[in-house]
C-alpha cells in the first residue's frame, strides 16, 4: 500500500479497480481546509487519462508491473510474434495490443513486454534505435537554411522528418519516444 502523500511520476497504482500510471502530481496546501493531492493517472490497459484528487492519508495498493525483455519475432497479419530468449517460449499479440510500439523495431530486436497479473498491455521499444533509410528526396545544393527538414521513409515502413543533408542509404539514428532524428551512424 502506498499513501497519496508518497506519490511519485512513474508510480503505478490499482485503483477503482483498473491499473493506473502517476503522469504528474501536485501536493495542494490551500489557505483553508486541508491539503490534498492533485493526479493525473494513465489508465495503462485502455491509455485514457483521468485527473484525481486524493486526501495524503489515503492509501492505494501499488501495482506489480512486470517488463521482460523478450525477442519480435515477426507479424503475421492482426497478429506479432514475440519469444523470451532465456527459454524459447513464443507469444503472439494482437494488433490493439501492440499499437503504434514497433514502427521503429525490425524483426529480430529485442523490446519489452509490460503485463500486470499475467495479462499483457503494452510493449516498449528501445529507446533509440538505428534504421536504414529506404526513401527519400535528394537534398540540393545550397539549399542550407537552419533546421530545413524533409520526409524521409526509414526500412521498417516509418516517415521520420531528417535534414537535408541526409540521403537514401543512409543510417540514422531515431528517438523512439518521440520519432525524431537525432544522428547519422
Amino acid at each position: 500500500m502506498i499513501s497519496a502523500g508518497d506519490f511519485r511520476n512513474g508510480i503505478t497504482i490499482e485503483f477503482d479497480g483498473n491499473v493506473y500510471q502517476i503522469i504528474e502530481f501536485q501536493h495542494v496546501k490551500p489557505g483553508k481546509g486541508a491539503a490534498f493531492v492533485r493526479t493525473k493517472l494513465k489508465n495503462i490497459k485502455s491509455g485514457g487519462v483521468v485527473e484525481k484528487t486524493f486526501r495524503p492519508t489515503e492509501k492505494c495498493p501499488q501495482a506489480r508491473i512486470d517488463r521482460k525483455e523478450m525477442q519480435y519475432l515477426y507479424a503475421d497479419g492482426d497478429l506479432y510474434n514475440f519469444m523470451d530468449t532465456e527459454n524459447y517460449d513464443q507469444i503472439a499479440l494482437n494488433k490493439e495490443t501492440v499499437g503504434d510500439a514497433l514502427k521503429y523495431v525490425k524483426e529480430n530486436e529485442m523490446v519489452k513486454v509490460c503485463s500486470h497479473n499475467g495479462s499483457v498491455f503494452a510493449i516498449e521499444p528501445p529507446l533509440f534505435v538505428e534504421l536504414q533509410i529506404t526513401e527519400t528526396e535528394p537534398g540540393l545544393k545550397g539549399d542550407t537554411a537552419t533546421g530545413a527538414t524533409k520526409p524521409a521513409i526509414v526500412e521498417t515502413g516509418a516517415q521520420v522528418m531528417v535534414p537535408l543533408f541526409v540521403d537514401q542509404g543512409e543510417m540514422i539514428k531515431i528517438d523512439t519516444r518521440t520519432g525524431e532524428y537525432l544522428s547519422r551512424v
